[in-house]
């Protein structure tokens, strides 16, 4: 008789007893005990329905006791799992893969995912599209700088006076007091506040033009994600004088306390643009004569006399891919950094410090 096809090659992968009422002794035609007992109304459990003192021989199939299904107050992984799926065929989870199957690399979502302190956090403490800025450096330039909306500013006693020596008063928004628990619960306890917190809005960002009417080296950079980074690349940029610096839209962080912190101030004094298109703007650039020069290893020294009497842009990569293909394309030429020791390559931020020094030579 030709078995059963069940659609798959090879025929069905179920036991024979599973293909058809089990035909026990004396004509008993109940199912095989388990086949579906993970269904509605089932037990859970399987029952041997041979008569006593049968002896398995080579071959047959032996229905063992299996565990009732875990209730949902008991510690487990995924109940799914416990019970048989419709049809009385067991769950493969675990399974090794077969046929020409290939396991799916994972991406590392936790090297990108944002710390919890650079979220907004949005209390009646917090409204929504607004961030606390915090540190002494920090809020001292965002208090000194006429675009900025202010709203509150938390000090603790101490820092109050040490605020006043880098910014005397009057300030443009009274001071309250507040201890250091009330703001390391408003701000996180992982947060170096140096007691000062000062809330107010995003500063609106400025156009491509009017960076383009100020002197200096443009920084753009294609996905760095990280704040910290970003903003001591705002620190570095603005110690060398640069006019601004640019990164993309959607793959760069916002505006937040800890990118303020990192760029000590020069979120204040430097130009923060967000660009949609990064391969675009830097044919903006260009048209505008603005040499656009890639930083990658595969480039040439870095040499800032070369760019003598020129106009530059200096284009970073993100921390781990670094400048995407169609922005390398794009720039006018890529340069690196000569590298004498044991290590390969910099952090970002330092590579642009390093750069920008270099460029400083010219």
């Amino acid at each position: 008789m030709k078995p059963p096809h069940s659609g798959r090659p090879g025929g069905s992968s179920r036991p024979p007893s599973d293909r058809g009422p089990y035909r026990g002794p004396a004509g008993h035609t109940s199912r095989p005990p388990g086949q579906g007992s993970g269904g509605p109304g089932g037990t859970g459990k399987r029952t041997d329905v041979r008569p006593s003192g049968y002896t398995p021989k080579a071959g047959d199939t032996v229905y063992r006791d299996q565990p009732k299904p875990r209730h949902d107050n008991q510690r487990h992984d995924n109940p799914r799992h416990d019970n048989p799926r419709p049809g009385g065929k067991p769950a493969t989870h675990g399974a090794a893969p077969r046929g020409d199957f290939q396991p799916q690399p994972q991406r590392d979502v936790a090297a990108h995912r944002p710390r919890e302190h650079d979220l907004p956090r949005v209390t009646a403490d917090s409204p929504k599209g607004t961030l606390w800025l915090y540190g002494y450096h920090a809020v001292a330039a965002a208090l000194a700088n006429p675009a900025r909306r202010l709203r509150r500013l938390l000090l603790t006693e101490e820092a109050e006076a040490g605020l006043a020596k880098q910014l005397p008063p009057p300030w443009a928004v009274s001071p309250e007091r507040a201890d250091r628990t009330r703001l390391d619960t408003l701000l996180g306890r992982d947060i170096v506040h140096q007691g000062v917190a000062l809330l107010a809005d995003p500063l609106a960002p400025p156009s491509l033009q009017s960076v383009l009417d100020k002197p200096g080296a443009i920084i753009v950079l294609d996905q760095v994600t990280d704040p910290r980074n970003v903003g001591a690349i705002m620190r570095s940029a603005a110690a060398f004088g640069a006019a601004a610096v640019i990164t993309q839209d959607r793959n760069a962080p916002e505006e937040t306390g800890g990118l303020a912190k990192a760029a000590s101030g020069a979120l204040e004094k430097l130009p923060l643009l967000r660009a949609v298109n990064i391969a675009r703007t830097i044919i903006a650039l260009k048209a505008a004569n603005v040499w656009c020069i890639g930083l990658d290893a595969s480039g040439k020294p870095l040499s800032g006399p070369a760019f003598a009497g020129r106009r530059v842009a200096l284009v970073l990569g993100s921390e781990g891919d670094g400048l995407r293909r169609l922005t390398r394309e794009t720039c006018d030429e890529l340069a690196g950094l000569t590298i004498a020791g044991a290590i390969e390559s910099l952090n970002v931020s330092a590579a642009a410090s390093v750069a920008l020094y270099e460029l400083s030579r010219r």
